[in-house]
């Protein structure tokens, strides 16, 4: 086996949200939940306390960790529960930047961290931060998590678990689907499912002859990354260059749309996104001390201090608060 580990930062993890998508309002919910009472998704009624069926409590409990919002308690052992991170309490605590997510930038920056390590959904990372494709049918996105798990030293997943994770992929990302009959989607089959927004998925029939009749393909929306704020944008780039490049002074902007997790892949955003938002960001406070700068070959962003320091300033500014979100947990 080589040492590339394609899927590197990522947690063996496949199908244990049981194909339900991260509904409005869970977030918050299961945020508010753990802070009264660590145990919560391990009692007999959490269903009622948390106001969702009994086979959706697990999946709550997932969607809330995969995102970075909560993590298991280092006090009392294994049956300690859970408590929330700091990017839960600056994001959906009490006078947080965004607990309604009424800020659509909050979905951009949901979506950038539910792929930072450790990742508990390799399917999705390997879907929008790897393979780097436009149009997969299902098949294909199975194969090619199955080869980079293998790759990485892992087990292979099951083609059932990886149905499940483009299940859900298509429930959080895709078109809200129009009943026979209709014009349009039901109003709150729209609203409950608020990554539809970004625009990222759609599903079509597979193009070509050899495909058989009635297959189909995720279709990545490769323009979607020009709706994401500038600042999401400045802060994905700064936190990742402070992982891939530590200790260093500067960053080239190729690495930043095309390296393997990288906020280009993962914001879907072309290289005049990405030089345009940390233009307007390093012009519009001088202060940080960023700059792109053109080193000859390629621009490269170059900064003054620690880029994760500047990321939560440039976050905290967006969102006119005093902090940033911080380490992740």
């Amino acid at each position: 086996m080589s040492d590339h580990r394609p899927l590197e930062g990522c947690l063996p993890s496949f199908g244990r949200h049981r194909t339900y998508p991260p509904r409005a309002g869970w977030l918050l919910k299961a945020h508010q939940a753990v802070l009264e009472d660590p145990q919560v998704f391990a009692r007999p009624d959490a269903p009622v306390t948390l106001g969702v069926g009994s086979s959706m409590v697990p999946a709550l409990r997932f969607w809330s960790r995969a995102f970075g919002l909560t993590t298991d308690s280092p006090i009392g052992g294994p049956r300690a529960g859970l408590q929330p991170t700091r990017h839960g309490h600056w994001l959906l605590g009490e006078g947080g930047a965004d607990p309604y997510l009424e800020d659509p930038g909050s979905l951009w920056l949901l979506h950038w961290w539910l792929l930072q390590p450790p990742c508990q959904v390799p399917t999705w990372f390997q879907l929008f931060a790897l393979a780097g494709l436009s149009r997969m049918t299902r098949d294909e996105v199975r194969a090619g998590v199955q080869r980079d798990a293998v790759d990485s030293g892992w087990p292979v997943p099951s083609d059932s678990a990886l149905t499940r994770d483009i299940t859900a992929i298509v429930s959080i990302y895709g078109p809200t689907p129009v009943p026979q009959g209709h014009e349009h989607a039901p109003v709150e089959e729209q609203l409950s499912n608020p990554f539809r927004a970004l625009n990222v998925l759609r599903v079509e029939e597979a193009r070509g002859r050899h495909h058989r009749p009635g297959t189909q393909e995720l279709v990545i929306n490769r323009n979607a990354g020009r709706m994401v704020p500038a600042a999401v944008i400045g802060y994905a780039c700064l936190t990742f260059a402070d992982r891939a490049a530590p200790g260093a002074r500067s960053i080239a902007l190729g690495r930043l749309r095309t390296d393997p997790g990288s906020p280009g892949r993962v914001l879907l955003l072309d290289s005049r996104t990405v030089q345009r938002a940390l233009t307007q960001i390093a012009e519009s406070d001088p202060g940080l001390g960023l700059a792109v700068v053109d080193s000859g070959d390629e621009p490269a962003l170059t900064f003054r201090t620690r880029p994760n320091v500047l990321a939560d300033q440039v976050l905290a500014a967006h969102y006119q608060l005093g902090r940033g979100p911080g380490s992740y947990c």
